[in-house]
């Protein structure tokens, strides 16, 4: 809760809410994992009471944490039996801790999948709009961008690859001027923090890709918009084909 200008929150008090928070967020974190990992299953019920038992909490607590999973779509009140968790097709997708359960599972290698082809529907159009749309100064930040990227892929520097690469699809998407697109840059991070962290990225990007980066700021910078639009879609085909072998494991889609 955000106190009001002037008024502090009483340190006995914050002190004493925290192990509650803890407690809640490890339910709320441990029943989620393993929802999204297939541990819970589909159409399982299970009551309040049971939680209570096994973590050693509260009713309050396990309240809080169910309805926290309640509004990601994972589970569902069900009238004198408890809870029922519900399928994939109800889950919330765009949560990002839905994202981060999934990709710590099983289910993993399905989770990056569905958002490659996503980034892939998007992006490119994102990069369009970009070249029509965008202020020189925004334009000649990701050109500036580009150059560092193209520099930290050559030198092997995989986590200063990362942030600028995540920088560098975040600014495309705002750049679009569409607000929509500006509010996925959240997904595009895990995607491609997600590719590092386990290790699907290599040390040393291929120069092509590196150069695909530089066609698409370039592309902005100049407003050639479909040269932009093309150029992204090269580096989205480039992914896919990369990632191929990953997909042909058929990791189980959980839900």
């Amino acid at each position: 809760m955000t106190l009001p200008p002037g008024i502090e929150a009483d340190p006995a008090s914050s002190a004493a809410s925290s192990p509650a928070v803890d407690r809640r967020n490890l339910v709320f974190d441990t029943l989620g994992r393993e929802i999204c990992a297939g541990v819970i299953g589909p159409q399982t019920t299970f009551t309040t009471e049971s939680i209570e038992s096994r973590f050693q909490v509260s009713r309050s607590v396990v309240r809080e944490a169910l309805r926290a999973l309640e509004a990601q779509g994972l589970i569902t009140p069900k009238r004198r039996v408890g809870v029922r968790v519900l399928p994939l097709t109800d889950w919330n997708v765009y949560d990002l801790q839905v994202i981060r359960w999934r990709l710590a599972g099983p289910s993993r290698v399905a989770q990056l999948r569905s958002l490659t082809e996503l980034r892939g529907a998007i992006e490119p159009a994102a990069a369009r709009m970009a070249a029509m749309r965008a202020p020189l100064n925004q334009a000649s930040d990701l050109v500036g961008l580009a150059g560092r990227l193209w520099a930290a892929g050559r030198e092997g520097d995989a986590e200063k690859f990362l942030d600028l690469d995540k920088q560098f699809h975040s600014l495309i998407l705002t750049m679009s001027g569409n607000e929509m697109f500006a509010q996925l840059h959240h997904l595009v991070a895990e995607v491609l923090t997600g590719r590092t962290q386990y290790d699907l990225m290599p040390q040393f990007p291929a120069p092509e890709a590196l150069q695909m980066h530089v066609d698409i700021a370039t592309a902005i910078q100049t407003g050639n918009a479909e040269k932009a639009a093309a150029s992204m879609v090269s580096i989205m085909d480039r992914t896919l084909d990369e990632m191929s072998s990953i997909w042909e494991q058929k990791a189980p889609i959980i839900g």
